[in-house]
Protein backbone atom coordinates (compact mmCIF):
# COMPACT_ATOMS: atom_id res chain seq x y z
CA UNK A 1 0.00 0.00 0.00
CA UNK A 2 3.30 2.14 0.50
CA UNK A 3 4.37 2.25 -3.05
CA UNK A 4 0.46 2.87 -3.98
CA UNK A 5 0.24 5.96 -1.71
CA UNK A 6 3.73 7.17 -3.14
CA UNK A 7 2.59 6.53 -6.45
CA UNK A 8 -0.50 8.69 -6.28
CA UNK A 9 0.91 11.41 -4.43
CA UNK A 10 3.64 11.92 -6.95
CA UNK A 11 0.91 11.85 -9.63
CA UNK A 12 -0.70 14.83 -7.74
CA UNK A 13 2.20 16.61 -7.59
CA UNK A 14 2.95 16.51 -11.30
CA UNK A 15 -1.24 17.76 -11.76
CA UNK A 16 -0.05 20.58 -9.24
CA UNK A 17 2.94 21.57 -11.40
CA UNK A 18 1.10 21.38 -14.61
CA UNK A 19 -1.48 23.79 -13.34
CA UNK A 20 1.34 26.01 -12.58
CA UNK A 21 3.47 26.96 -15.55
CA UNK A 22 5.68 29.56 -13.91
CA UNK A 23 6.29 26.86 -11.37
CA UNK A 24 5.97 25.94 -7.44
CA UNK A 25 8.30 25.85 -4.41
CA UNK A 26 8.34 23.18 -1.92
CA UNK A 27 6.29 25.31 0.45
CA UNK A 28 3.38 26.59 -1.83
CA UNK A 29 3.35 22.66 -2.67
CA UNK A 30 3.11 21.22 0.23
CA UNK A 31 0.17 23.39 1.12
CA UNK A 32 -1.56 23.01 -1.80
CA UNK A 33 -1.13 18.71 -1.85
CA UNK A 34 -1.96 18.98 2.10
CA UNK A 35 1.69 16.77 2.14
CA UNK A 36 4.86 17.30 4.50
CA UNK A 37 7.60 19.27 3.22
CA UNK A 38 9.73 16.37 3.43
CA UNK A 39 7.81 14.36 1.69
CA UNK A 40 7.29 16.48 -0.55
CA UNK A 41 10.88 16.62 -1.76
CA UNK A 42 11.33 13.18 -1.47
CA UNK A 43 8.85 12.89 -4.34
CA UNK A 44 10.43 15.82 -5.96
CA UNK A 45 14.13 14.62 -6.11
CA UNK A 46 12.49 11.02 -7.36
CA UNK A 47 10.69 12.99 -10.21
CA UNK A 48 13.60 14.86 -11.14
CA UNK A 49 15.91 11.94 -11.33
CA UNK A 50 13.35 10.42 -13.43
CA UNK A 51 13.58 13.54 -15.36
CA UNK A 52 10.02 14.20 -15.06
CA UNK A 53 10.61 17.39 -13.22
CA UNK A 54 13.29 20.20 -13.37
CA UNK A 55 13.91 22.61 -10.60
CA UNK A 56 15.42 26.78 -11.17
CA UNK A 57 18.27 26.60 -8.92
CA UNK A 58 17.95 30.22 -8.55
CA UNK A 59 14.65 30.30 -7.87
CA UNK A 60 13.74 27.02 -6.18
CA UNK A 61 10.90 26.44 -8.36
CA UNK A 62 10.10 23.12 -9.80
CA UNK A 63 8.40 22.43 -13.13
CA UNK A 64 7.73 19.88 -15.37
CA UNK A 65 9.73 18.73 -17.81
CA UNK A 66 9.48 18.11 -21.57
CA UNK A 67 9.90 14.25 -20.92
CA UNK A 68 6.10 14.20 -19.62
CA UNK A 69 5.82 15.20 -23.61
CA UNK A 70 6.87 11.22 -24.28
CA UNK A 71 4.40 9.81 -22.17
CA UNK A 72 1.63 11.03 -24.63
CA UNK A 73 3.76 11.31 -28.14
CA UNK A 74 1.00 9.08 -29.18
CA UNK A 75 -1.40 11.30 -28.26
CA UNK A 76 -2.45 14.95 -30.08
CA UNK A 77 -0.39 17.61 -28.67
CA UNK A 78 -1.68 20.97 -27.78
CA UNK A 79 1.46 22.45 -27.43
CA UNK A 80 1.39 25.57 -29.00
CA UNK A 81 4.52 25.72 -30.49
CA UNK A 82 3.94 22.05 -31.86
CA UNK A 83 0.65 23.04 -32.83
CA UNK A 84 2.19 26.37 -34.95
CA UNK A 85 5.14 24.44 -35.91
CA UNK A 86 3.84 21.67 -37.30
CA UNK A 87 1.91 22.37 -40.88
CA UNK A 88 4.84 24.25 -41.77
CA UNK A 89 7.46 21.29 -41.01
CA UNK A 90 4.77 19.03 -42.47
CA UNK A 91 4.79 20.83 -45.62
CA UNK A 92 8.78 21.06 -45.71
CA UNK A 93 9.30 17.20 -45.56
CA UNK A 94 6.30 17.15 -48.66
CA UNK A 95 9.04 19.37 -50.33
CA UNK A 96 12.59 17.59 -49.66
CA UNK A 97 11.30 14.16 -48.36
CA UNK A 98 13.74 14.19 -45.34
CA UNK A 99 12.85 13.64 -41.51
CA UNK A 100 12.54 16.91 -39.63
CA UNK A 101 12.57 17.06 -35.97
CA UNK A 102 11.19 19.94 -33.82
CA UNK A 103 14.00 20.20 -30.71
CA UNK A 104 13.95 22.57 -27.72
CA UNK A 105 16.15 22.85 -24.71
CA UNK A 106 16.13 21.54 -21.00
CA UNK A 107 18.61 21.33 -18.59
CA UNK A 108 21.17 22.14 -21.62
CA UNK A 109 20.41 19.46 -23.47
CA UNK A 110 18.41 18.83 -26.39
CA UNK A 111 14.73 17.51 -26.37
CA UNK A 112 13.10 16.35 -29.04
CA UNK A 113 9.51 17.44 -29.01
CA UNK A 114 8.29 16.51 -32.36
CA UNK A 115 9.28 14.52 -35.43
CA UNK A 116 7.93 14.20 -39.06
CA UNK A 117 9.03 11.38 -41.04
CA UNK A 118 9.79 11.33 -45.00
CA UNK A 119 8.90 8.38 -46.91
CA UNK A 120 12.30 7.06 -47.87
CA UNK A 121 13.24 4.03 -47.42
CA UNK A 122 16.39 4.62 -44.86
CA UNK A 123 14.95 6.43 -42.05
CA UNK A 124 15.75 8.01 -38.74
CA UNK A 125 15.94 6.48 -35.44
CA UNK A 126 15.09 9.38 -32.90
CA UNK A 127 12.30 9.23 -30.55
CA UNK A 128 10.28 11.80 -29.81
CA UNK A 129 11.17 12.83 -25.82
CA UNK A 130 14.55 11.40 -26.27
CA UNK A 131 17.65 13.89 -25.16
CA UNK A 132 21.25 14.68 -27.24
CA UNK A 133 24.26 16.92 -26.14
CA UNK A 134 23.71 20.72 -27.35
CA UNK A 135 27.66 21.09 -28.83
CA UNK A 136 27.37 17.82 -31.45
CA UNK A 137 24.06 18.58 -32.83
CA UNK A 138 22.35 20.96 -35.31
CA UNK A 139 19.60 22.15 -33.50
CA UNK A 140 22.06 22.34 -30.01
CA UNK A 141 24.50 25.07 -31.48
CA UNK A 142 21.46 26.67 -32.95
CA UNK A 143 19.72 27.18 -29.59
CA UNK A 144 23.40 28.21 -28.06
CA UNK A 145 23.66 30.45 -30.65
CA UNK A 146 21.02 32.73 -29.29
CA UNK A 147 22.63 32.99 -25.91
CA UNK A 148 24.38 36.18 -24.63
CA UNK A 149 27.94 35.58 -24.12
CA UNK A 150 27.86 35.14 -20.35
CA UNK A 151 25.30 32.25 -20.98
CA UNK A 152 27.42 30.74 -23.30
CA UNK A 153 30.62 30.55 -21.97
CA UNK A 154 28.81 29.46 -18.53
CA UNK A 155 27.40 26.73 -20.12
CA UNK A 156 30.27 25.61 -22.63
CA UNK A 157 32.30 25.55 -19.32
CA UNK A 158 30.50 22.81 -18.32
CA UNK A 159 30.44 20.30 -21.50
CA UNK A 160 32.01 17.51 -21.03
CA UNK A 161 33.25 17.39 -24.86
CA UNK A 162 32.68 13.24 -25.84
CA UNK A 163 34.07 11.84 -29.52
CA UNK A 164 31.11 10.15 -30.81
CA UNK A 165 32.44 10.87 -34.21
CA UNK A 166 35.42 11.77 -36.26
CA UNK A 167 33.86 15.24 -36.83
CA UNK A 168 32.81 15.96 -33.32
CA UNK A 169 33.97 19.22 -31.84
CA UNK A 170 35.86 18.55 -28.94
CA UNK A 171 37.16 21.86 -27.68
CA UNK A 172 35.35 25.33 -26.22
CA UNK A 173 36.99 27.00 -28.74
CA UNK A 174 36.41 25.13 -32.07
CA UNK A 175 32.87 25.64 -30.80
CA UNK A 176 32.80 29.34 -29.95
CA UNK A 177 34.38 29.42 -33.59
CA UNK A 178 31.17 26.97 -34.78
CA UNK A 179 28.72 29.61 -33.50
CA UNK A 180 30.26 32.75 -34.79
CA UNK A 181 29.57 31.20 -38.14
CA UNK A 182 26.14 30.14 -37.27
CA UNK A 183 25.22 33.53 -36.36
CA UNK A 184 26.58 34.89 -39.45
CA UNK A 185 24.81 32.33 -41.81
CA UNK A 186 21.46 32.40 -39.69
CA UNK A 187 21.80 28.44 -39.70
CA UNK A 188 23.54 25.48 -38.27
CA UNK A 189 24.34 22.21 -39.40
CA UNK A 190 25.46 18.68 -37.70
CA UNK A 191 28.22 18.00 -39.84
CA UNK A 192 28.42 13.79 -38.98
CA UNK A 193 29.24 15.30 -35.44
CA UNK A 194 26.80 13.03 -33.48
CA UNK A 195 25.98 10.41 -35.71
CA UNK A 196 27.97 8.42 -38.15
CA UNK A 197 26.64 8.74 -41.67
CA UNK A 198 23.93 11.46 -40.73
CA UNK A 199 24.00 15.24 -41.51
CA UNK A 200 21.79 18.01 -40.60
CA UNK A 201 21.32 21.60 -41.17
CA UNK A 202 19.08 23.35 -38.44
CA UNK A 203 17.14 26.68 -37.93
CA UNK A 204 16.03 29.19 -35.09
CA UNK A 205 12.48 29.68 -33.81
CA UNK A 206 11.48 33.30 -32.20
CA UNK A 207 9.44 34.00 -30.00
CA UNK A 208 7.51 37.62 -30.27
CA UNK A 209 10.36 38.78 -28.17
CA UNK A 210 13.23 37.45 -30.41
CA UNK A 211 14.74 34.97 -28.19
CA UNK A 212 15.39 31.71 -29.69
CA UNK A 213 12.78 29.29 -27.97
CA UNK A 214 13.23 25.79 -30.41
CA UNK A 215 15.10 24.56 -33.22
CA UNK A 216 14.44 22.58 -36.06
CA UNK A 217 16.49 20.39 -38.38
CA UNK A 218 16.40 18.80 -41.49
CA UNK A 219 18.21 15.60 -41.22
CA UNK A 220 19.25 12.10 -42.87
CA UNK A 221 21.87 10.05 -44.57
CA UNK A 222 25.33 12.45 -45.62
CA UNK A 223 24.78 10.67 -49.04
CA UNK A 224 21.55 12.38 -49.38
CA UNK A 225 21.70 15.80 -47.27
CA UNK A 226 25.20 16.76 -49.42
CA UNK A 227 27.09 20.22 -48.87
CA UNK A 228 25.82 21.10 -52.23
CA UNK A 229 22.48 20.38 -51.23
CA UNK A 230 22.27 22.15 -48.40
CA UNK A 231 23.99 25.43 -50.37
CA UNK A 232 21.46 24.94 -53.05
CA UNK A 233 18.52 24.00 -51.87
CA UNK A 234 18.10 23.29 -47.83
CA UNK A 235 19.28 26.14 -46.40
CA UNK A 236 16.73 28.30 -48.38
CA UNK A 237 14.04 26.25 -47.31
CA UNK A 238 14.34 25.65 -43.70
CA UNK A 239 15.23 29.41 -43.40
CA UNK A 240 12.27 30.27 -45.40
CA UNK A 241 10.40 27.77 -42.84
CA UNK A 242 11.93 29.36 -39.85
CA UNK A 243 11.01 32.60 -40.50
CA UNK A 244 6.97 31.29 -41.18
CA UNK A 245 7.06 29.46 -37.91
CA UNK A 246 8.76 32.62 -36.32
CA UNK A 247 6.12 35.00 -37.90
CA UNK A 248 2.91 33.09 -36.42
CA UNK A 249 4.70 33.22 -33.15
CA UNK A 250 4.85 36.92 -33.26
CA UNK A 251 8.22 38.01 -34.19
CA UNK A 252 8.86 40.40 -35.94
CA UNK A 253 12.44 40.51 -38.05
Amino acid sequence: MATVQSIERAFMILEYLSEHPNGMQITKLATETKLSKSTVHRLLSTLIELQYVRKDSETDRYYLSYRTLYLTRNILSNSSLITVARPLLENLVKEINETVHLCVEENEEVVYVDKIESNQTIRMYSRIGSRAPMYCTGVGKMMLSGKDEHTLNEIISRIRFTKRTNYTILTPTDLLHEISNIRKNGYSLDNIENEEGIRCIAAPIYDFSGKIIASFSISGPSTRVTMDRIENELAKKILNTSRAISSRLGYVQ
